[in-house]
């Protein structure tokens, strides 16, 4: 079979992304999981260990940001079917012409701009199938590239508001603009993205561990239908134009999906499915919030307070960091910033800072530790790909460490 072709075999079984990973149709781990989530954020509501009032005032700060979830990843998931996403992973394959140095540059690019302007959760969940799709046929291992993936989802996450939940809930925190925040953020992303890459070429990409010098060139292919993907093209680039002009979250990307809905309605109305929306999702946000605040009210903000002090210093900056990755390997990142938000002073802007970078850039040393890294861990299994949770836990916690210092030690010099 030609290369192009397997690509092409490759994307068609990949571009479903959540869709097919999560399928509602036979619930998997993950799926138990959102689901046990949910179930104890309302057993909590519904036996008055969580006060219905602060129940509702969580779901009203977050579902906003909910359904600013549920659009983008539509809009990421069309756009996956619109062969957007394959398209230019071929694209990047064919311009580094059989060198793994060139192709390396390309994918972490790839992943970085992919999380930094649409969301690290796209990034784990429709890129992974694409970059694998796309290592089959030009002899690429595929650890890399699945490595290069999952780490960059969480390491470059720093930049914008769009690119992690906790940033968006930073930003209402701070009372910051888009361009605002990114403003503050730009030289952590920068740092944290640096190091990342140099721990990447160190322990996975560099010649020592693989047995050829150069990659076999895939052939380019067609997009089945080109004016979809052409739309696709222009919906993501509108969505990113609108969140830098400050536009509203939600409205950017309802605007952006809305035009990608249209025109599958008009060129492919079979691909608009039920299964497009990511209840999964949707129920582990929703319950997580609600049980992180039980367990913060019984106990856990004490503590946590205690742990991240008063110093509004450097000090103070570098414990909110490390608590907010030690507490994300624990548990989640999701609950690790909300309730390491509630331990910090509301004035402390730079500790709240340390805090955002501890919990986007520290997950990478549990399975866990961020949603991100569970979905990615679905598409690999999908994809046959099996990971070694020794090397995984192993390579992440220096990983962590090394962007985790570089990302705090940049939040510094700007503060």
């Amino acid at each position: 079979m030609r290369p192009g072709r397997l690509v092409r075999c490759g994307l068609v079984t990949g571009r479903n992304g959540i869709a097919r990973a999560l399928s509602s149709a036979q619930l998997g781990a993950l799926d138990w999981v959102s689901l046990g989530v949910f179930a104890v954020g309302l057993l909590a509501v519904a036996t008055g260990l969580l006060p219905v009032a602060d129940a509702s005032h969580t779901l009203r700060r977050i579902l906003p940001l909910v359904g600013f979830l549920a659009a983008v990843i539509v809009l990421a998931e069309l756009t996956a079917e619109a062969q957007l996403f394959g398209i230019i992973a071929t694209r990047l394959a064919i311009i580094g012409r059989g060198s793994f140095a060139a192709m390396f540059v390309l994918c972490v690019l790839f992943a970085a701009t992919a999380t930094a302007t649409l969301n690290l959760d796209t990034t784990a969940v429709l890129l992974t199938p694409v970059m694998l799709a796309v290592a089959r046929p030009a002899d690429i291992p595929p650890v890399p590239l699945a490595m290069t993936t999952v780490w960059l989802a969480n390491t470059a996450s720093l930049l914008l508001p769009v690119s992690n939940l906790t940033n968006l809930l930073a930003m209402n925190r701070l009372g910051l603009s888009a361009p605002g925040f990114a403003g503050r953020m730009y030289l952590p992303e920068v740092a944290s993205v640096a190091a990342t890459v140099a721990c990447l070429w160190i322990m996975y990409w560099r010649r020592g561990l693989r047995s050829a010098d150069r990659y076999r060139v895939p052939e380019p292919y067609e997009p089945r239908d080109p004016v979809l993907t052409g739309l696709a093209a222009a919906a993501c680039a509108l969505f990113v134009l609108l969140v830098l002009l400050s536009v509203p979250l939600a409205g950017a990307a309802l605007g952006a999906v809305c035009i990608v809905i249209a025109g599958f309605v008009a060129r492919s109305r079979r691909s608009l499915r039920a299964g497009l929306i990511p209840w999964q999702l949707l129920t582990f946000v929703i319950g997580l919030f609600l049980v992180i605040q039980v367990i913060d009210q019984h106990g856990l903000g004490r503590i946590l307070s205690s742990a991240v002090g008063s110093d509004a210093g450097a000090l103070g900056v570098w414990r909110a960091a490390g608590l907010g990755a030690g507490l994300s390997n624990a548990v989640n990142n999701l609950p690790a910033y909300v309730a390491g938000e509630a331990a910090v002073g509301g004035s402390n802007h730079d500790q709240l800072f340390g805090l955002l970078i501890g919990t986007n850039v520290g997950p990478l040393v549990a399975p866990w530790a961020s949603l991100a890294t569970m979905l990615w861990y679905a598409r690999c299994r999908a994809q046959g790909l099996e990971i070694s949770w020794r090397r995984f836990a192993g390579t992440g916690a220096i990983t962590a460490i090394v962007s985790l210092a570089a990302a705090t030690g940049a939040l510094l010099l700007t503060s």
